[in-house]
């Protein structure tokens, strides 16, 4: 009977190790996949098409209303945006399974001035590769999305990260 206690104590243990998967406990993964391109109908405003915008860092962020998460890292995107936009870093958000009019409501009230492509059933955004909300994508010049953050992401990662891009730009140049 002894035996059967220790197999169960050690099944357990297995079951609640610590994991080490950014998808699953959030965090910060390195990517080196293509950029796939983002283009359609934006929640508010003209169509966007990243094939056609110029970026040092393209910081991709799909998001919804309903998302307590985003709600909380909204103002610290906005912050980001405002200090890096002169260094030709782009943002792009992708409002994911959402309903239109409330998405409008919180681009006005957050006072968003980056775009935001409306994705109702969710295609953009799986074209990206996302688990869950929030998520932040950072493509670089080359069109390499280099780094995601899965779950919320604060001023200080996102600009950490977009530091480590422009340095690795400036470098090659």
């Amino acid at each position: 009977m002894l035996g059967a206690g220790v197999l169960v104590v050690a099944v357990a243990g297995y079951a609640l190790r610590p994991t080490s998967d950014p998808r699953v406990d959030g965090g910060v993964a390195e990517l080196e996949e293509s950029f796939p391109g983002l283009e359609g109908e934006a929640v508010v405003g003209p169509p966007v098409d990243t094939g056609s915008m110029h970026w040092s860092v393209l910081v991709v962020n799909v998001w919804a209303t309903w998302c307590e998460p985003c709600r909380r890292e909204q103002p610290a995107l906005l912050r980001v945006q405002e200090d890096y936009g002169a260094l030709g870093v782009e943002f792009v958000g992708v409002n994911y399974n959402d309903d239109r009019a409330a998405a409008a409501r919180w681009i006005e009230s957050f006072t968003v001035p980056y775009p935001s492509l409306y994705d109702p059933d969710g295609r953009t955004a799986s074209s990206l590769g996302f688990p869950f909300l929030p998520d932040t994508y950072l493509v670089d010049a080359d069109g390499t999305m280099r780094f995601v953050v899965y779950g919320e992401t604060s001023a200080q990662e996102l600009s950490g990260l977009i530091d480590e891009l422009l340095a690795e730009r400036s470098a090659s140049r």
